[in-house]
């Protein structure tokens, strides 16, 4: 056997890199095409926010390298502040992204924080970006949410009827505790005589009483909170009830039968607070299972591409609530409202459907949940309900509900309609998949629903970012369409 031969391999000689360090890199690098998106975008809110540097001396670091540097690092799935500075060092692509600079992980995390306001208007402008490029149609969008876990542990939630008793428990301890230390101090100056303290005998017992005033504070302070939603709600409710009796005098209609109860405005026994991150709820999740999270909501075109148009994030565990917020989003984004909108029967209320009928979007919404229709119905039948329409506050007391349910199910037990609604799932669901699958969203960094929206309003907006470039490296005749700034 002859004797072989390898190319040289010696990990103590140095190697000359080139003298431009995106030449280690190729061409079409997804880096590159990012950079040249983010070149796209009015960057004024950030590059406007003052920032004195590290305190040193020296010079802070050039926000648009920071926001390229967190966009990319999303895009990547890296999102922990220490990771992405360790990648600066570690991944050529940071390397080449930064020009071999290192911004150290406070700096980044101090960024991201400091700029979750101007992440909506981002938002914005790449969608706008998207649509100009004809990657986003807005013929056909689809609506769904996902529970992503807060940065909090269900097991730091306390039901209000809960900490009422823990609160009444506390009170009793500190009591006793406060009466043990006078009989210890009684006891101290029969031993010690009045001059001497005994001051290590009765520091565990004023540790004790602190800690237990510290922990009543606390509950205390999350039962006060639960009352002020409780009042709140019981406020909007009755606001609600007002409107619609208001409606239905003007219109002519019959008063609601019976006399609603008032709203008590105090919390629900299981009404709950978490005291680590006190906006966050326990919501149950696609597995059945309970969780401490929040609700993310996306609104995707089904043109093809996957994009994102609209967002948003909320910590109320029911979809349906957040369709018309949505529609509005979606309208002041793109300057339009889509011709369809998909979504599943989370979604379903007659109010909703008649926000998309007043927007001129033809609603595809099922009434039931996991209702598959065994055969369509025959086409007469179907003009017959289609004419119940969306009747409104005119309609007389149970019939609204009622006509929209049957319109709807005729609609989507035509073949049409079968068919348009079984994208929905092929729309929106893959993104969710991309989101927490691939890029690995499985909770989230901050805390406060305020912080906690602009860091998905940074997942969705990443998420377009590299849709836009992907289809820049697939088609890139649509360079030409991007211009300048």
């Amino acid at each position: 056997m002859g004797h072989r031969v390898f190319r040289a391999y010696d990990p103590a000689a140095p190697v000359a890199g080139p003298a431009d360090l995106r030449q280690w890199l190729p061409a079409d690098h997804a880096l590159y095409l990012l950079s040249e998106l983010v070149a796209q975008l009015d960057l004024t809110p950030i590059l406007a926010v003052d920032d004195q540097g590290d305190g040193g001396g020296n010079p802070p670091y050039h926000p648009v390298l920071l926001t390229k540097l967190l966009r990319y690092a999303y895009c990547a799935g890296v999102v922990s502040s220490r990771q992405i500075a360790a990648k600066t060092y570690d991944d050529v692509a940071f390397r080449v992204l930064t020009t071999d600079q290192h911004p150290d992980f406070r700096t980044i995390s101090d960024f991201r924080e400091r700029h979750l306001g101007a992440l909506t208007g981002l938002f914005q402008q790449v969608v706008r970006l998207a649509a100009r490029l004809g990657l986003a149609k807005l013929e056909h969008v689809a609506q769904d949410g996902t529970k992503v876990l807060a940065n909090a542990s269900k097991h730091r939630a306390m039901s209000d009827a809960r900490m009422q008793q823990v609160e009444e428990r506390l009170s009793r301890e500190v009591q006793a505790l406060l009466g043990a230390a006078q009989v210890a101090d009684a006891v101290e100056d029969a031993a010690y005589g009045p001059d001497r303290t005994g001051d290590e005998l009765r520091a565990d017992l004023r540790g004790e009483v602190a800690r237990r005033e510290r922990r009543l504070v606390t509950i205390r302070a999350a039962t006060a909170a639960l009352e002020e939603e409780a009042r709140a709600e019981a406020d909007a409710i009755r606001a609600a009830d007002a409107a619609d009796r208001q409606r239905r005098a003007d219109a002519g209609a019959p008063k609601k039968p019976g006399r609603p109860p008032e709203p008590p405005g105090v919390p629900a026994p299981t009404a709950q607070r978490n005291f680590t991150d006190p906006d966050s709820r326990i919501m149950k999740n696609a597995d059945k299972a309970f969780v401490q999270a929040y609700n993310g909501q996306i609104a995707v075109d089904a043109g093809g591409y996957q994009i994102i148009v609209g967002c948003a994030l909320t910590n109320q565990a029911a979809d349906a609530p957040h369709l018309a917020a949505m529609v509005e989003q979606v309208r002041a984004t793109t300057g339009r409202v889509p011709a369809e909108w998909r979504s599943d029967a989370g979604y379903f209320s007659a109010s909703n459907i008649g926000v998309l009928t007043a927007a001129s979007s033809t609603a595809l919404i099922p009434p039931d949940r996991h209702a598959t229709p065994r055969a369509m119905l025959p086409v007469a039948v179907a003009q017959v309900l289609s004419t119940a329409g969306c009747a409104g506050p005119l309609a007389a007391a149970g019939e609204t509900e009622t006509a929209v349910k049957a319109e709807m199910r005729a609609r989507l037990q035509t073949e049409a309609g079968r068919r348009a609604y079984g994208l929905r799932k092929h729309t929106v669901e893959p993104v969710f998949g991309q989101v927490k699958e691939r890029r690995g969203l499985r909770r989230f960094l901050l805390r406060g629903v305020a912080k906690v929206a602009g860091e998905w309003t940074l997942w969705c907006l990443t998420h377009n970012l590299r849709k836009l470039a992907q289809a820049l490296r697939c088609q890139p005749d649509l360079r030409l369409h991007l211009g300048s700034r």
